[in-house]
């Protein structure tokens, strides 16, 4: 094969010698001839070092490019199903790590329930991350002091002058607002909150002013389901 393609080369190089380099070769410009000629000389010379490679132990190039055809096999697999790999990693994700918000179709985010039968959601308030215990019984979000006070929020004695209704009762609190919070792909702006009185709360409570924003909120087995509002 290598004597093929030099022999190739060479006959285009005579045939081109032979020509007065006004006309092409075959229909051809000169100049377009001589880099298919060459190109065409590298392939070759490329297929016979590798056919020599193949004859001295094809049982392992065999195995090698079956190995590639089941690596480029995959590849074909994962892109055709990539949406749905996603939504079974993201779901696995979810289980691994209760709490987590796991996005899913619609824009949905999804909360795995934790092993002490609560929703702790993991969010952001300003684009910091703070954590969140699920509470309808809450009448608004509600951060701790000390979560609060992280977040640059710090309320003087008086500030506490308004009530606000949790699953445990009523305590007092400042009202705040945050410029957003978000729980997974779900961003709320502007969104009217609480500090409680020092003391009063161990958890950031996730209530109703950021719930009633949401297009649709429910609890399906061990799993909660926020559906953003339009």
């Amino acid at each position: 094969m290598i004597y093929l393609g030099l022999g190739a080369l060479a006959l285009v190089f005579v045939a081109l010698a032979l020509s007065d380099g006004s006309e092409g070769v075959g229909g051809m410009a000169p100049d377009t001839l001589a880099n298919v000629a060459w190109t065409g000389t590298i392939l070759a010379l490329v297929v016979a070092g590798f056919w020599r490679q193949f004859r001295a132990a094809p049982l392992r190039h065999i195995q090698a490019l079956a190995a590639w055809g089941l690596i480029a096999a995959a590849l074909v697999i994962g892109y055709s199903y990539r949406d749905r790999i996603r939504d079974v990693s993201a779901r696995v994700m979810g289980d691994l790590r209760p709490g987590s918000a796991v996005p899913g179709p619609g824009g949905t985010v999804t909360i795995t329930r934790r092993a002490d039968g609560s929703f702790r959601v993991e969010g952001r308030v300003g684009g910091r991350a703070q954590d969140f215990l699920f509470d309808t019984g809450a009448s608004s979000v509600v951060l701790t002091a000390e979560n609060a006070a992280a977040l640059g929020f710090r309320p003087g004695p008086d500030g506490f002058n308004a009530r606000v209704s949790t699953a445990n009762g009523a305590t007092s609190a400042a009202p705040i607002q945050l410029d957003t919070l978000s729980v997974g792909t779900i961003t709320e702006r502007n969104v009217n909150a609480m500090v409680a009185r020092p003391g009063a709360l161990r958890d950031n409570l996730l209530g109703q002013t950021f719930l009633d924003r949401l297009g649709s909120y429910e609890v399906r087995g061990d799993r909660l389901i926020l559906t953003p509002g339009r």
